[in-house]
């Protein structure tokens, strides 16, 4: 009798990863029966330890839907003492014998048959320990199909050029034509890791390592990149089979965990009882993810921008970490008046709420908000899609405002606020911030009328027959 198949998946260190790492498992245990699952969770990089991964963590390992009879578990990696600045790359790169170790020891199993590894996009130092036992790897690309195809086309570029800085490649227009994108990608969107010569190397070696596995899970939908994902199916691209497996969200993600009291619990049921007073679609949440904070010069210019236009507005706002702490995660200002300001909270109070911390999932979930001002983070864009909530784009660092470009040039899904950031330097005036924001909640816009789609769309695809669904089928059959 043949064995049940078991797939290891390992997550990069950061909760936006390991969110959707869990929820493609939960699929694929939902879907068969014979399927087992075991996460494998480095633990070492200080962001992991807060509180938002560790009680994600403890509810998906308590909630029976994940477990699926402890068809899925977690297994977390030893620490290791070492540097605690060091990136996410080199994290993986150190604890590839530990890695190799814990797989090694799944592959004695008598019970179930090692498939493969499903490996994160950013860990593919791990491509050499499947290739060491034997295994076939998959590469679980957590981001967009567009950005994708971006990264791959800029590695063959730069490699059949013998390792030209990416502006060389550029031109004397300052963009780059790529297949996954209809319009040229202009420089002043690129995650700025790009345009550092042994950053870019370093960046798209990831890409390299692609073309080496049997595939490509990919969190997006046909009906939202189907540009991009034709671009990535054409024979000439010299990909791996692409599966488009998305929306992949984890719906409950803010939800607080069992036990879970304190000011974050009184502070939700505060947020709710808020809304729960605000007309439906009022209402414009600003919110930059687990990652996103601002220096006070730009928090007094969103809040000019607010007041100016009068919509009811829920914000998060965090403090940013010390100053040169890259992984250090922002936290809640102890007095938000330090920061804005004289006057504003007793001028706004009437129809604003300023917050720190905010369960971000079922805040978009409300019918009371309108439109959101996000970071362009792509389970943030994805969740708002869910949602049927406009986005206004304000990017912020990394691959951000490439996926910004994405859906307010490609795909005409989102407004431009601020899309030419670069890691957050510049300071974007209050009269820039209120025209985005009275574009996003404008109600008769086509850009509603599009999210309102392409919401139908995200839900349909996971549905039995959906693209989807069809997708992550396919990807069974394989393993």
């Amino acid at each position: 009798m043949k064995r049940p198949a078991h797939l290891v998946f390992i997550p990069s260190p950061a909760i936006g990863h390991i969110v959707s790492t869990v929820e493609i498992a939960k699929q694929l245990v939902a879907r068969d029966d014979h399927l087992f699952i075991t996460v494998l969770l480095i633990t070492k990089l200080p962001a992991v330890e807060d509180d938002q991964h560790k009680y994600f963590i403890t509810d998906n390992t308590r909630d029976s839907s994940v477990s699926s009879q402890q068809r899925i578990s977690f297994v977390n990696l030893p620490e290791e003492a070492g540097p605690t600045t060091a990136s996410s790359f080199s994290v993986v790169e150190d604890r590839k014998p530990l890695i190799r170790d814990a797989i090694a020891k799944l592959a004695d199993s008598k019970a179930t048959r090692l498939a493969g590894l499903v490996i994160d996009m950013l860990c593919t130092a791990i491509v050499d320990v499947a290739n060491e036992l034997g295994l076939p790897s998959y590469i679980f690309y957590t981001s967009n199909a567009a950005s994708l195809g971006f990264m791959l086309d800029l590695q063959r570029l730069r490699d059949e050029s013998g390792g030209k800085h990416v502006a060389e490649l550029m031109g004397p227009a300052a963009e780059l034509v790529v297949p996954s994108f209809a319009c040229p990608v202009p420089a002043r969107v690129l995650p700025g890791i790009l345009l550092d010569k042994e950053g870019a190397e370093s960046f798209l070696s990831h890409a390299r390592r692609f073309r080496e596995t049997k595939g490509i899970l990919v969190n997006t939908f046909l009906d939202l990149e189907p540009h991009a994902l034709r671009s990535l199916s054409d024979s000439q691209s010299q990909t791996p089979p692409v599966f488009p497996v998305g929306p992949l969200l984890n719906l409950k993600s803010n939800d607080l965990p069992q036990g879970r009291g304190g000011d974050h619990a009184n502070q939700k049921s505060d947020i709710f009882d808020w809304l729960d007073d605000q007309p439906p679609s009022s209402v414009v949440f600003l919110c930059f993810g687990s990652m996103g904070s601002f220096v006070e010069a730009q928090v007094r210019e969103i809040a000019c921008a607010l007041e100016r236009t009068g919509f009811p507005f829920l914000w998060s706002l965090r403090q940013p970490p010390q100053e040169g702490n890259w992984i250090a995660m922002p936290k809640d200002h102890a007095d938000p008046k330090s920061v804005l300001p004289q006057g504003f909270l007793d001028r706004t109070a009437g129809i604003g709420k300023v917050i720190g911390w905010a369960p971000q999932v079922a805040i978009l979930a409300h019918r009371a908000i309108g439109g959101f001002v996000s970071h362009c983070g792509w389970n943030s864009t994805l969740e708002s899609l869910w949602y049927d909530v406009p986005v206004g784009a304000w990017p912020l660092y990394a691959e951000q405002p490439l996926n910004a470009f994405e859906l307010v040039k490609e795909l005409g899904l989102a407004v431009d606020i601020n899309i030419d950031a670069k890691d957050n330097q510049l300071v974007v005036n209050a009269e820039e911030i209120e025209r985005g924001i009275r574009h996003v909640m404008k109600h008769d816009s086509d850009i509603r009328e599009r999210v309102k789609e392409m919401s139908q769309q995200s839900k349909k695809a996971l549905m039995d027959g959906g693209s989807s669904y069809s997708s992550l089928g396919r990807f069974i059959d394989q393993i």
